[in-house]
């Protein structure tokens, strides 16, 4: 009797973990808990800096892979540490008062989420930059645990190659890749 009540106890425990992870999902990104690093390497020294989320929603359905929804930074709210340099980032290189967003829609991934505990998938989707879009694949570090969720994930952004102007002068050379380090916060909801 106690090995079948056990035996039905896991049944009903798996059954509903699987229905919870086959049912669509919203993760609502906490903007004061969340932040976006960038660093820059140049000659004989690194720009490292923080961009400010302003809001975030993805949706995610682990039955089909799918995602959707966007996660906005505000290009103005990028800070290096240095006004002068932060103008000329701001107007000069990010152009905020044509281009007030950075944004990124995910629309698929690759990897399993696991219910609770810490998944690594590939994410793919469009990073929009300057008002262009541009196919990327980051790879994150998921978290989940009694409905929050953090989402950790680098990547390059090659930002002279897409048509960002670049601030080296003279003898002072910055690279024309910057490394992004996203790092979200938020909730989880299931069956939104």
């Amino acid at each position: 009797m106690k090995k079948s009540l056990l035996a039905a106890a896991i049944v009903i425990s798996l059954s509903l973990s699987t229905n919870a992870l086959a049912q669509k999902h919203t993760f609502a990104v906490d903007p004061s808990a969340s932040n976006i690093a960038f660093s820059l390497s140049g000659t004989g020294h690194d720009v490292e800096g923080t961009f400010h989320v302003t809001s975030g929603e993805i949706h995610f359905d682990p039955s089909s892979h799918s995602l959707s929804g966007s996660i906005v930074v505000s290009a103005a709210s990028g800070q290096s540490g240095n006004d002068s340099r932060d103008k000329k980032m701001h107007n000069d290189v990010l152009d905020v008062s044509h281009f007030a967003d950075v944004t990124f829609q995910p629309q698929s991934y690759q990897g399993t989420i696991a219910p609770s505990g810490d998944s690594s998938i590939q994410v793919s989707g469009q990073f929009t930059l300057h008002g262009t879009p541009h196919p990327i694949t980051v790879p994150m570090q998921l978290h989940i645990d009694a409905g929050k969720i953090t989402a950790k994930g680098s990547f390059m952004v090659p930002y002279v190659k897409w048509g960002l102007k670049n601030p080296s002068i003279f003898i002072l050379k910055v690279a024309k890749e910057v490394k992004i380090d996203l790092n979200l916060a938020g909730t989880d909801t299931v069956g939104k």
